[in-house]
Order: C-alpha cells, then sequence, then structure tokens
C-alpha cells in the first residue's frame, strides 16, 4: 500500500509540474526533483530515479489517459490539452484506500507539537476519507469554497516569499472596479473562508497592504532582491485580528452586551481568542474583545441585529447604528 500511496501522490506532482506556467515544459531531471523534494525533502536522487518517473508518466498515460508529450524543441515535457489535469479524474476504490492509508498515518502526528495547529484540518482530511469510502449515501456534508480563482498563484508567491524577491501584478479593487498595476514585497499569505490573501509592504505607500489572490491578474516574480520590513513578525500580524484585517496598530479594548440566548452563540464561537466573559444575569452577558476593529468585525457584531449592543469604544457604537440606521432607511 505505501507503494501504490507515493506513486498517487508523485501522479499529482508531475501533473502540477506540467500545468505550472511559469515553469513550462519541465524534463525528466526536474520532475524526479520535485517528486523527491516533496515525498522525502532531500534533491539526491536516493529515493527516486529517472526511470520510475517514466514508468509514473507511462502509467498516467494508460490508466488516467494524460495528454503528456515531450518537446524537443524545448527539452521537456508538456500536455498536448492545456486545462487537462489529474485532479478531474474520479478516485477508484483502490486510491481511496491508498488515501484512507496516508491519512491515518497522518493522525498519528496530529498531537506533536509541530502539528498542533493543523489538528482541525487533519481530522477534517481524516473525516473526508471515511465518509468517500462509506459508499454512496450522503451523510455529512461539508463546507466547500465555490471558487479558487487566484490558487495558481501560490506556488509562485511562495517561492518570491522565501527569495525575498518583489512581485508586480494587475489587482482590481472591489471599490472602485478599477485595475492597477501594483508592485510589492510578498511577507505571508493567509487563508480566511475559503480565500487566499497576500500581506504584503507597498514601498511607495510606506505600508503593510492585503491583496486578495482572487483579484490578481498578470502576476510577475521580479529578479529584484527585498529588503523585508525588519518589524513585519507573521507570529504577531494577526495577534489581535478579526478576519483578514489587521496590522501594527494597537488593538481597542470593545466590551458589548448580548440577550442570554445570543449569548450562548457568542460563547461557543468566540470573536476572537482575548473574547472574556465580564458580567452575566439571567437576561443579558456583558463580553470583552482586545482587538483591532475591521470591517469583519462589524460585520459579526451587525449579524446579531438587535440582540447585541457595543457598549465601548463610543466610534464602534457610532459605526454600529450608522450602518443599522441605513438599513431601516432601505
Amino acid at each position: 500500500m505505501p507503494h501504490i500511496k507515493n506513486a498517487l501522490i508523485r501522479y499529482r506532482i508531475i501533473d502540477k509540474c506540467l500545468r505550472n506556467n511559469y515553469k513550462r515544459y519541465p524534463s525528466k531531471h526536474d520532475l524526479r526533483e520535485a517528486c523527491e523534494e516533496s515525498l522525502f525533502g532531500s534533491l539526491d536522487g536516493a529515493h527516486i530515479c529517472d526511470s520510475t518517473i517514466e514508468k509514473d508518466m507511462f502509467a498516467m498515460k494508460i490508466e488516467h489517459d494524460a495528454p503528456i508529450k515531450y518537446s524537443r524543441l524545448n527539452g521537456g515535457y508538456y500536455y498536448t490539452e492545456p486545462d487537462f489535469s489529474i485532479n478531474d479524474i474520479p478516485l477508484t476504490e483502490a486510491d481511496l484506500g491508498a488515501i484512507a492509508f496516508a491519512a491515518k498515518t497522518l493522525l498519528q502526528f496530529r498531537d506533536v507539537d509541530l502539528f498542533k495547529q493543523f489538528g482541525s484540518a487533519i481530522d477534517k482530511i481524516v473525516g473526508r476519507v471515511e465518509v468517500s469510502q462509506d459508499g454512496g449515501e450522503q451523510f455529512i456534508q461539508f463546507e466547500q469554497s465555490l471558487s479558487d480563482n487566484g490558487s495558481e498563484f501560490l506556488s509562485p508567491i511562495l517561492e518570491a516569499i522565501k527569495q525575498s524577491l518583489w512581485v508586480r501584478f494587475d489587482y482590481t479593487s472591489f471599490i472602485s472596479g478599477q485595475s492597477k498595476v501594483r508592485k510589492v514585497i510578498p511577507l505571508l499569505l493567509k487563508e480566511y473562508r475559503n480565500r487566499w490573501y497576500l500581506i504584503s509592504f507597498d514601498g511607495d505607500k510606506q505600508d503593510f497592504i492585503t491583496y486578495g489572490l482572487d483579484r490578481m491578474k498578470d502576476l510577475e516574480i521580479l529578479s529584484e532582491t527585498a529588503d523585508k520590513p525588519t518589524n513585519f513578525k507573521p507570529e504577531n500580524y494577526f495577534k489581535y485580528a478579526v478576519g483578514i484585517t489587521s496590522g501594527n496598530t494597537d488593538p481597542s479594548e470593545i466590551r458589548f452586551r448580548a440577550n442570554s440566548i445570543a449569548a450562548k452563540y457568542i460563547a461557543s464561537q468566540p470573536f476572537h481568542g482575548s473574547q472574556k466573559l465580564l458580567s452575566e444575569t439571567k437576561d443579558e452577558v456583558v463580553f470583552s474583545l482586545k482587538v483591532n476593529v475591521s470591517e469583519e468585525l462589524i460585520r459579526s457584531i451587525l449579524s446579531y441585529g438587535g440582540e447585541l449592543k457595543v457598549l465601548e469604544p463610543k466610534s464602534l457604537l457610532d459605526e454600529i447604528n450608522r450602518r443599522a440606521t441605513a438599513i431601516l432607511k432601505g
């Protein structure tokens, strides 16, 4: 089973390389290195040889009708059908069995300190595999992303971050609807509600700016080396954030009151890790937060309607009242 599992993983690594528009026509050597680095963290060829890659591509052609061809002109492999992806092919029972083996192996490490932050993600992977093996009848539904726009930029941006290189791209604003060219230093990739965002430093604005990958076009990784700002700490940047909006500004002390029913939901799903229960009566509960005031926080508060009232700060209360008034006016 481990042999089958590794083969399935290699197929998808090869598939990803063949679909990478930023490094087209990978050679057999490139594919071998990509597989070995992903599976074993090395590039010396001790675990995977070129003949293994040849057998993998042959199997992909026979078993999955992968349109792989070799380009003598470019010295590498490519798909004759640019839209083809092995990920679009339904998994067989053997595939699911191999994935289940890998998932159960991963489950053994969920309590290791290094992986504790990914515990829920590991549980979700294992749960998906177990559900998939239960047959056709559906008992569980998972949250699904409605769009994966921008996901193709994840790999090149990650490489730019690692190598401290500037990036340039066209970006369309939700507010103005206009597209402008941005040149920034990429610092951190962040996922929020099934969307990916880039936290970057804009040299012209001398500020940290967040961009949604789904609104990017024509990404270009520049050869120009970037000097990353020394005051950016990835582990602290979202310390006081609710949602994707954050920054290096000081957090605000927020107090709000909720009725007894809403308080149960808020206690079970806190707005933020800093949330505390200050007082409680039969009819209402008072909570506190220490966070940056953000659009996501405001919308979360508004989602409770009249069941929640902001007590402090006054600036946040005024903004909530302004938006509530606009809603009533229709």
